[in-house]
C-alpha cells in the first residue's frame, strides 16, 4: 500500500475547489462540477500525491509541469465552452488540463512534445475511462489541422507570439487561450476570440510558464 492511500483526496480535491477556486472569482458551474470531479492526484508522480491539491505548480518530468489548479480552472473557464465540441490543447504535460477539457467538450485532441509525457498521459487517462481524448507526438506550434476547426485551443505553455498556425484552426467565435510573452516582465495569459476573418485579442492577467518550443514557438 502506498503512504499515500490514508489521504482522504475527495475532501482535498472539494477544499481545492472552495478555497482556490470559487475565492477567486471562478463562477462556471461547469468548470466547477468538472473540478470536483476529476482527481488530479492521479496525474502526479506517487510521491507528490500529497500535494496534488495544493496552490502551485508540481514536476511531472522533462522539466515540466501540471499547472497550478487555479490557473487550469482560470483558462478552462476562459475558453467559454458551450458543450459537445471539438478542443485542441497543445502541450499534454500530465494529462490533466485535456480530462478536464474531456470533460466539458465532445473531442479534445492534444499535443505533446515529449513522448514519455504523451505515453503516460495516455495510460492515465484511458485508466482513468477517458475515450474522447487523442494525443499524438509533434509539434504543437502548429495544431493539429487533420481535425480543425476547433471551438477552443488551450496553450499550456509560454509563446514568444501567438502561433498563426493555431488563429488559423480555431472555428468562427471559437477562443485560443495562450500565455505569451510580454517582453517586460514575464508572460501575459491572452484570450483570442475569431470572428471571421476577424480576431479580438484580450488579456486576462500576468503568468508564468514553461517555454512553448516548436516551428512557431521558442527554439529548443
Amino acid at each position: 500500500m502506498s503512504y499515500s492511500a490514508s489521504i482522504d483526496f475527495d475532501k482535498l480535491r472539494a477544499a481545492m475547489v472552495t478555497g482556490q477556486l470559487i475565492s477567486r472569482n471562478i463562477s462556471d458551474s461547469k468548470v466547477l462540477e468538472t473540478f470536483r470531479r476529476v482527481p488530479r492526484h492521479e496525474f502526479v508522480p506517487e510521491d507528490l500525491r500529497p500535494s496534488a491539491y495544493n496552490d502551485y505548480p508540481l514536476p511531472i518530468g522533462e522539466n515540466q509541469t501540471i499547472s497550478q489548479p487555479y490557473m487550469v480552472a482560470l483558462m478552462t473557464e476562459s475558453l467559454k465552452l458551450k458543450g459537445a465540441g471539438r478542443v485542441l490543447e497543445v502541450g499534454t504535460g500530465s494529462g490533466y488540463q485535456a480530462a478536464i477539457l474531456g470533460e466539458m467538450s465532445g473531442e479534445v485532441y492534444s499535443v505533446e512534445r515529449f513522448k514519455e509525457l504523451a505515453d503516460r498521459a495516455s495510460r492515465v487517462l484511458s485508466s482513468l475511462g477517458y475515450k474522447n481524448i487523442h494525443i499524438k507526438v509533434g509539434d504543437g506550434t502548429l495544431g493539429w489541422s487533420e481535425f480543425a476547426p476547433y471551438d477552443g485551443i488551450v496553450v499550456t505553455a509560454g509563446a514568444p507570439a501567438i502561433p498563426e498556425s493555431l488563429v488559423k484552426q480555431l472555428k468562427d467565435g471559437g477562443r485560443l487561450v495562450i500565455p505569451v510573452d510580454n517582453g517586460v516582465f514575464g508572460q501575459t495569459l491572452k484570450s483570442v476570440e475569431r470572428t471571421g476573418r476577424t480576431t479580438r485579442t484580450s488579456d486576462i492577467c500576468a503568468c508564468k510558464f514553461v517555454p512553448l518550443v516548436g516551428k512557431e514557438g521558442w527554439p529548443e
